[in-house]
Parts: C-alpha cells; structure tokens; sequence
C-alpha cells in the first residue's frame, strides 16, 4: 500500500523569471491592452483604469452549521508549536478559498463557511487528538490538514472511521500514500521532494552526505528518499543514515554530541531535516566550523532566519518546499485576506495554494455530486482534479458553470499539481528550490516539475 517512489524530472524554470514574478510590484490583473488604449483617451481617468478591489469576507462557522445545511470547512492546522509559522498561510490559504466561493454563490446555494482548530505538532499529540474530536462533533464537510506528517497519522482514522474527507495541504510522508479512501493530499509525497533534494546535492558535485534527522515519520521517509538518490548516483551516506540509529528525538535542544559525530564523519555535505530545533542545529554547527554554504534543507526548515542568526551564517546554503512558486496576483489576494481574517499580511507562503486548492477542490466535487456531505465529497474529488480528463478551469466559478453545464472539469489552481491519483497524491507537482542570501532569507531559485 505505501511505496517510494522515483520523481521524473520534466521541466526546469529559470529561477531568475520565478524571482522576477514574484518581486512585481502589485499592479493590474489585466494582461490585455485595454490599459494602453485608455491611456489614449483622454477621458479616461487613473478609477476607470484601475482594477475592481476584491472584497474578501471572513466567513466562520456558526455552531448551527453542518454539512446537512452548509458547506463546512474544518481545519486541523498549527496554530501552536514548531510549525506555527505554516499556521498563517495555510489558514489563509483556506479563507480566502470560502471567501471565494460564497462570492460566487455558495456551493448549489449552500453557504460555505470555515471552523479553523489547532494540530499542535508531534511532540504533543494530545493538542492534534482533541482537535480531530472537536471537528467530528461538528459535521464538517471536509477537513484541511493537518500540516505535519505526524499530526495526520495521528488522526486521520479519526476521521476516516466517521467518514470524514481529510485534505492535507502540506503532509509528505509516503507512508500517507493510499492510506485511507478518506484522506488525500494537495502536497506531493517525499518520493518527490526526496528526489529533488538528492538530485541537487549531487549535482552540486557532494558524494558524502550525513544527515542530522529527528525521528519522526517525516524526517526518517525524506532521508530515506534523499540517500536513497544520493546512493543510486554513486554517493554514500556518512551519518544519521537508516538502520543507524543516529536520529534525535522531537524538541531536543541541544545538539553538541550530534554535530561532533556528523563532522567526524568528513562529510561533503549535511543536510538538516527537522522543524524548530533547526534553530539549536545551526548555531552549534557553525561554532564547530562547518562551512554553513554546504548545509541543505527542506520543507521544514527552508524559512526566513534573519531575525534568528547573524548576517551571512546561512549564505548560499539551499533547501527545497514542495509547490509551485503561485503568482504575484494570488500572493496579493491571500495576504489581502490574511488582513482581514488575521489582522496582518502575510510574510510567508508556504502551501498557502495547496490549503486554497484543497479547498477548492472539495467544494467543485460537492458540486459536482449535489451534495455537501463528506462522502459525496470523497466520491467526487479525484474527478474534479481532472482524473476524468475534464476540459481546463483555472476559476471555482468558472468550472461550476462547467460543471453545470454537464461537463467533466480538471481543476488547475495556484498549487500547481496534477489530478489526483489511485494513491489520492497529486500525480505531479512542483519543487521549489532556494538558496540562503547573506540576510538568512530563503529566495527562490528554481523549480522543477516532478511525477509520481
């Protein structure tokens, strides 16, 4: 049922045509000429040209609502603990979503509405367990989350045992591959983010890799990926390799012992594979005189640290996320939303598009069924991603006119993913790839296209 797989590489990105989309200035989401030609009129004025401000609503459940009546999104994301900083764009990711689709008519009428509740992370799973049956008591129509790996495995029989449709917009482990006919994902499996990761490493010209991993479920499968294509390319393992023994337990705070056995290993190049404690990680592998440009990291840790580390500490190390790198037009309207629904814009993106499009997804497949229900949710969703080979719609009102014309749809959201599979994983999606600058800010530099 669970496997590893391989990722076909099938398209590079400049990163400098990525960093130049995502630097642009927020501007006009017209790409026409109309601009151009009202500029030649001398009637029109700076409003006429201007585009219509979107309104965005922040719509949260009442505790009258179920799915009997409404379209109901729970959420299971970190509001707490070492994944807190993927709380804001993911929550928004999912806001923006029903703020969306009630814009354009509810779901078959039905109003749409979210129930956001906090995962905590693994190192408490009792924060995760008294939320999932928070959420079944409710009624939801589907349920986004959880973020980490951990936390699902944690809930997701929860969840499948009412018959409840889990959306991961973040989960990697490919232990979660096929899991449940209840639980999909918007993210892809590490099989993918693992073959990126080693495939960088060693085209980086490194053949001796140690690793400093916790041990958790996602932490021990990305390293199983990522040495496993570092060995398929000739390479070896030094550290912290499988069967070793040499991971370190969630939330530990000092590392001394852990650096001191990588390093004495000689490695080329240490990749961290860890939330928080990368924090703790880096400092005591710079004291000991690691050159921090040969440290790579993934979805994790491969965050801003510029309020965290002294200039230049992390400078041209890399790291990987999985997803695609959305537009500047969807950045303005998640963080627009975010201003309204949490006070503040956004500073991070992660997976906001894939928390958006599992969102998206679960209300086009109730749609499509007629029903707000989870299991008509469940039966319809592979369907509305394009598993069906339905004709392209980039809109959730665009493809409910699709759908409402009897057509078959494929879904195409910022995220970037392909339809769902026979596993419920993506069967293709973007890697990111980015490199420290001399403030400790990850920036984008590539992105590559993985299958399944």
């Amino acid at each position: 049922m669970n496997r590893t797989t391989t990722a076909s590489w099938v398209r590079l990105m400049a990163g400098t045509a990525v960093l130049g989309l995502a630097l642009t200035a927020c501007g006009s989401d017209s790409s026409d000429g109309d601009d151009a030609a009202a500029s030649d009129t001398p009637s029109a004025t700076a409003s006429e040209e201007a585009p219509p401000t979107d309104t965005f609503t922040d719509d949260k459940c009442s505790a009258a609502q179920t799915s009997a009546d409404s379209f109901r999104v729970g959420g299971i994301l970190p509001l707490t603990g070492s994944l807190a900083f993927l709380g804001p764009p993911e929550i928004s990711g999912v806001g923006l979503a029903v703020s969306d689709i009630n814009a354009a008519g509810g779901v078959g009428g039905a109003k749409a509405c979210h129930d956001i509740q906090d995962s905590g992370d693994s190192s408490d799973m009792s924060v995760s367990t008294a939320s999932a049956g928070t959420l079944v008591a409710t009624k939801p129509s589907v349920v986004i989350g959880a973020a980490s790996s951990s936390v699902s495995l944690n809930v997701v029989d929860t969840f499948a045992d009412n018959k409840i449709v889990e959306i991961s917009p973040a989960n990697t482990a490919v232990d979660l591959s096929g899991y449940s006919p209840w639980y999909f994902r918007t993210a892809p499996p590490d099989g993918v983010q693992g073959n990126a990761l080693g495939t960088l490493i060693t085209n980086d010209g490194y053949s001796k890799v140690g690793f400093l991993v916790f041990n958790d479920t996602y932490g021990t499968g990305l390293r199983n990926a990522i040495e496993d294509t570092v060995t398929a390319a000739g390479g070896s393992c030094t550290y912290g390799c499988k069967g070793k023994g040499q991971e370190f337990p969630p939330a530990q705070t000092t590392f001394s012992s852990e650096v001191s056995g990588v390093l004495a290993t000689k490695p080329d190049a240490i990749v961290i594979l860890a939330f928080d404690e990368t924090k703790s990680i880096v400092p005591e592998l710079k004291s000991q005189g690691w050159d921090m440009s040969k440290t790579y990291f993934s979805d994790g840790n491969t965050a801003d640290y510029s309020e965290d580390f002294a200039k230049g500490t992390l400078e041209g190390a890399q790291g990987t996320i999985p997803g695609a790198d959305p537009d500047q037009t969807f950045k303005d309207r998640v963080s627009g939303w975010a201003e309204v629904g949490l006070g503040e814009p956004l500073s991070d993106y992660s997976y906001a598009a894939e928390s958006y499009d599992a969102t998206i997804l679960a209300a086009l497949a109730a749609v499509k069924g007629g029903a707000t229900d989870s299991q008509t949710i469940q039966e319809n969703l592979a369907a509305v991603s394009g598993a069906t080979d339905g004709e392209e719609c980039t809109t959730y009102a665009d493809c409910v006119a699709l759908l409402e014309g009897g057509s078959e749809i494929r879904y195409t959201g910022p995220s970037g993913i392909g339809p769902i599979d026979d596993e419920n994983d993506p069967s293709s999606a973007f890697v990111g790839i980015y490199t420290f600058n001399a403030d400790n800010k990850n920036e984008l530099t590539s992105a590559v296209e993985g299958s399944k």
